[in-house]
């Protein structure tokens, strides 16, 4: 009788706007090897996939061998566990539908789960971070958009269709600011990394007699905001009070209907620290129902985003029906 091993270890793979990085992870969370490439350098769907496959045989044959992995996770912006699917992404060079999973499994002969940035960060978090032991916390991510996951009962939510925590389209000001959705007054259009740089931009016109160090910098960021800050700069604390006022005001709502035990940010936003988590803390406790005041914790995550979401994608990986065609 042949001799059966379990195999010890998947690839977790994270895709961003800017970068795709992927990963072997061993059964006990441990990071063996972590590769990355642009992204961007590929607007064709077909030549991005044939390119990620490439990386991740190399990858695995460089390092103990294609038949060690037992299957893929692949976190991304708008992906839906349920189909397999990037689905019409609002920032992703690739638009409509597009089938990844069955595209690479297609490829590479193994089992491939494709979920939500979000959902992969809340695994990432439950099973490594902060959401340690928790049972029922919500994740909210704050990047180039906004994005969120419900964590109930221990398992992720994911509603009907699969779309369920899309809380960065939820609308926050009525005929707002135009979306990348479609739709107008999104909460990301507002505490997205674009729409805390519009921020910054109308205070500085709207106040013109006010200086500022942001006035003198061509190519305007959340972090260079965040320093100006850092450095007393009135127009910069006033962007973050602003844009923390309206993420407390529409994390109370979302606290209001879930109860959850703690909310976790994450994303690069969040490293903004102080000048956007007091005033939003102030609003979240002013606006949450009042029976949950006092009670709902506001952490930040404490592991580091790119380590974070492969092992978050590794966690998904580890939790899809194995499959492979070189058993």
């Amino acid at each position: 009788m042949e001799k059966m091993t379990a195999k010890s270890r998947v690839v977790g793979v994270d895709i961003s706007n800017d970068k795709t990085t992927y990963a072997i992870v061993d059964v006990r969370g441990n990071i063996i090897v972590r590769e990355s490439f642009s992204t961007r350098d590929y607007p064709n769907v077909n030549e991005y996939v044939a390119e990620l496959s490439k990386r991740i045989i190399e990858m695995t044959e460089a390092n103990g061998g294609y038949e060690s992995i037992r299957s893929i996770g692949i976190s991304s912006p708008s992906a839906n566990l349920m189909t397999g699917c990037i689905e019409n992404a609002a920032n992703l060079i690739w638009k409509g539908v597009v089938p990844l999973a069955a595209m690479l499994r297609d490829r590479l002969g193994m089992a491939v789960g494709v979920a939500n940035d979000a959902h992969v960060t809340a695994l990432g978090e439950q099973a490594f971070g902060s959401a340690h032991g928790m049972q029922n916390f919500l994740i909210v991510s704050l990047g180039y958009g906004v994005g969120s996951c419900i964590f109930s009962r221990g398992k992720t939510h994911l509603g009907n269709d699969g779309f369920a925590g899309e809380f960065g389209h939820t609308c926050v000001v009525p005929n707002g600011r135009q979306c990348g959705c479609g739709n107008r007054g999104c909460l990301e259009t507002y505490c997205g990394s674009r729409g805390i740089v519009i921020t910054a931009q109308e205070l500085m016109q709207e106040k013109s007699d006010t200086p500022s160090l942001m006035r003198n910098i061509e190519h305007l960021t959340p972090h260079v905001i965040y320093d100006c800050c850092e450095q007393g700069d009135e127009l910069a604390i006033e962007t973050y009070r602003k844009t923390g006022h309206i993420l407390g005001r529409s994390v109370a709502n979302y606290a209001s209907v879930m109860d959850p035990e703690a909310i976790i940010f994450t994303g690069g936003i969040s490293n903004a620290g102080k000048w956007l988590f007091e005033p939003a803390h102030d609003a979240f406790e002013q606006h949450v129902f009042h029976n949950l005041k006092g009670k709902i914790k506001f952490l930040r995550s404490t592991i580091e985003d790119r380590e974070r979401d492969v092992l978050g994608a590794s966690a998904l990986a580890w939790g899809i029906k194995e499959y492979s065609l070189f058993k």
